[in-house]
């Protein structure tokens, strides 16, 4: 079963969606919130797989500062429902572990399924923000030479790379750490992300060679 969080502002909004996703049999409501508050709590107490969130009209930008503190926390996968698509910055929500956005008049079976793929580690992005996607690309790939992943990495997350470098599993760096292998599992996966690799021998190595951890 995947298990999905539900955050709206709206009682109403919350019902619909958890009645939407309960259409699904491989899909679980764990629970519910109305702001992002007292969302790192939730996260950490329920583990969800995916968090899906109803933007509304709420586009400010301390909203995505605020989700991507909670990330820094306990790192989760999340799925925006938005009213204006274009009105969001891509680049803050990617970085704030959004995975998927879709629209609000989106279908139940849109929906379910965009949970589904997200929760296996896909990226579901409706064609309108396609060319943002696009764009944010090939931005990134003309600051690639200038980068800095050592600001960018969190102190926990360099804790890992250290303990992937010494050839540590999952398990044990979960344990070592006093967090669950989930959290563990997202922490390996962010930095990737951040050092532009796909596997730990590659993360080890780019490592070492910025000075981030020592051999």
């Amino acid at each position: 079963m995947i298990r999905v969080l539900v955050v709206a502002a709206s009682p109403v909004v919350r019902a619909g969606l958890s009645a939407v996703l309960t259409t699904n049999s491989k899909l679980i409501v764990v629970g519910t919130a109305s702001d992002l508050d007292n969302l790192g709590g939730e996260v950490e107490q329920l583990q969800p797989d995916v968090v899906l969130l109803d933007l509304g009209n709420n586009f400010q930008r301390s909203l995505w500062e605020k989700l991507l503190s909670l990330q820094q926390q306990d790192p989760f996968v999340c799925l925006v429902l938005a009213d204006e698509l274009d009105r969001i910055d891509l680049e803050l929500g990617l970085r704030s572990g959004v995975r998927g956005i879709l629209p609000q008049t989106s279908t139940e079976s849109e929906i379910t399924a965009a949970v589904e793929a997200i929760a296996f580690g896909l990226v579901v992005l409706h064609p309108d923000v396609m060319e943002s996607v696009l764009a944010l690309k090939d931005a990134s790939e003309r600051e690639k030479v200038v980068a800095t992943p050592v600001q960018t990495l969190t102190p926990r997350e360099i804790e890992v790379l250290e303990m992937l470098g010494a050839g540590v599993g999952n398990k044990a760096i979960a344990k070592r750490l006093q967090i669950s292998e989930h959290t563990v599992k997202f922490h390996v996966s962010s930095i990737f992300q951040k050092l532009g690799v796909s596997t730990r021998t590659e993360a080890v190595a780019v490592g070492v060679r910025l000075g981030l951890i020592m051999l």
